[in-house]
């Protein structure tokens, strides 16, 4: 059985690491090379970096910044935010970053997933997905969700994975707009139902407000693996006391 994977998250607005609830009203959380650092050193399986108004406010992403935070760590950096090209992608790779992840600029252009996948591999292709839910058992995508929600685009979610999946996207980070830094836990439905749609792996990303909160993620949503931010970012709960719940509770992980 494939181990599931703890994620920390650094959400960057000009150059701190902010954290929000359902997308606005964001706070700063500290500096993203000092917290890169910091979970580098307590065994975080992997990390992810989102300049949050890169494409809001139709900018490239902080280059520099991504440089100096895949200094400090020795684990798979995921990057994304404001890219639009495969040229773009190609610099954050230099840049340090093991995963591209793209959002807005996938939405508009969905190609671009196929020219990354085919550039550099599927494995290196991530989809940002902000997802909220409009009825039961629907949710629609979101896009440029960096200032005030984001835009509505009026596209289906499970529509949506469907053709990134066909077009060569490796893995989907689903995020919950509405569950996003309520600490209420993940939206377990989108989960699932993403899971089971595709053959790519999906992970789990807003809401988390204790390690059980992740424990269901990765059990009841089937997820691969769990994300997090302000949990970490506020010292509220610390990298070990996930996989020790998990490892508890017989979910595969890997080394504490």
């Amino acid at each position: 059985m494939l181990t599931k994977r703890i994620i920390s998250c650094l959400d960057v607005k000009e150059g701190r690491v902010v954290k929000g609830i359902k997308f606005s009203n964001h706070k700063d959380a500290g500096d993203p090379i000092t917290l890169a650092n910091k979970y580098n050193s307590e065994g975080v399986d992997e990390l992810v970096f989102y300049d949050i108004t890169a494409s809001s406010d139709n900018r490239n992403i902080m280059a520099n910044i991504v440089s100096k935070v895949a200094e400090q760590v020795f684990i798979p950096l995921t990057v994304g935010g404001g890219l639009r090209t495969i040229d773009d992608m190609h610099q954050m790779l230099r840049a340090g970053a093991d995963k591209i992840s793209i959002n807005t600029a996938a939405v508009e252009n969905p190609t671009l997933i196929k020219e990354g996948a085919e550039s550099f591999g599927s494995q290196c292709i991530v989809l940002g997905l902000d997802a909220i839910k409009t009825q039961p058992g629907q949710w629609k995508v979101r896009i440029r969700t960096g200032r005030d929600g984001g835009e509505d685009t009026g596209m289906d979610v499970l529509q949506w994975v469907h053709q990134a999946t066909d077009l060569g996207v490796g893995e989907i980070v689903v995020n919950s707009i509405d569950q996003d830094g309520t600490g209420s836990g993940y939206d377990l439905d989108l989960l699932k139902i993403i899971s089971n749609s595709v053959n790519v792996p999906v992970i789990a990303s807003g809401g988390a407000g204790n390690a059980t909160h992740m424990l269901e993620a990765v059990s009841i949503g089937e997820a691969d693996a769990v994300l997090a931010a302000g949990v970490f970012h506020y010292g509220k709960l610390t990298i070990s006391e996930v996989k020790e719940t998990l490892s508890n509770n017989g979910i595969p992980i890997r080394d504490i």
